[in-house]
């Protein structure tokens, strides 16, 4: 999926303003009829819904009852805009209490609420973010993570290493689900329907004897999951890799 968006892409001092809500100068001319929170809480349910693809100023615009122009009295621009959203998704996201689990169990909550909150705001998983949005919203769901990792035997250079590690293989897990639904839904046929249509036509072109290792394993795997690709295989065996890799690590320590 191809996105033009990513996080960060606006004025940078203008965005923090916004994110912080530091008061700027007093608007001129009519008393404003809306405020910042209801255009990003406009944005989100157009994007919650179609994708970034979809949110545009007008159509905020056209959910609020609003001209396009007046739009851009309370957001400059989509690039700031976007920062606004991903930052309000990150402050609404549930936190879990992580005093009292053991290492594994932190690390394993944090991986789900950032699944959870990926399932219900899919086009977060397509959104770069090299460049984070410095809000409220990011610095608390970053200390609440960083939680998950600390006095395990980790430097703090470690721990972000770690965080991001976590946060990338998650993010792939997502996008391999939010992937197999739109697949159903734009060919209104599931995986195991696909697969019956092309089945014969690929029994006649692959050469099981050319590619005996892929033969055999494709055809375990797709017999196991049904499909070429299974989200919920890869979240279950990925995430006790995950973990056991800094197992290791903190063994050897």
């Amino acid at each position: 999926m191809a996105v033009k968006e990513r996080s960060s892409a606006g004025d940078p001092a203008r965005t923090l303003e916004l994110l912080w809500r530091v008061p700027g100068k007093p608007a001129r001319g009519p008393k404003q009829r809306s405020s910042i929170d209801a255009v990003v809480g406009a944005a989100l349910e157009l994007a919650d819904a179609a994708g970034l693809e979809a949110l545009t100023m007008r159509a905020v615009a056209a959910k609020l009852g609003l001209t396009p122009m007046a739009t851009y009295t309370y957001v400059p621009g989509k690039a700031e805009l976007v920062d606004l959203m991903l930052d309000t998704v990150y402050q609404r996201m549930p936190r879990a209490e992580l005093s009292g689990l053991d290492w594994r169990a932190r690390v394993t909550t944090i991986a789900e609420e950032n699944r959870a909150l990926l399932a219900r705001h899919p086009w977060v998983a397509y959104l770069p973010t090299t460049r984070p949005p410095l809000g409220p919203g990011l610095a608390a769901k970053y200390d609440h993570e960083l939680r998950a990792f600390e006095r395990i035997g980790l430097s703090d250079v470690e721990m972000d290493a770690a965080l991001t590690h976590l946060l990338g293989f998650v993010t792939s897990v997502a996008r391999i689900a939010i992937d197999t639904e739109r697949a159903a839904a734009d060919s209104k046929m599931s995986d195991q329907q696909w697969w019956e249509r092309a089945a014969p036509l690929l029994e006649q072109v692959f050469d099981t004897q050319r590619y005996p290792v892929a033969a055999r394993v494709g055809a375990a795997a797709g017999q196991n999951q049904d499909a070429a690709y299974s989200a919920d295989h890869a979240w279950q065996f990925g995430l006790t890799l995950v973990l056991d890799g800094l197992e290791t690590l903190l063994i050897e320590r």
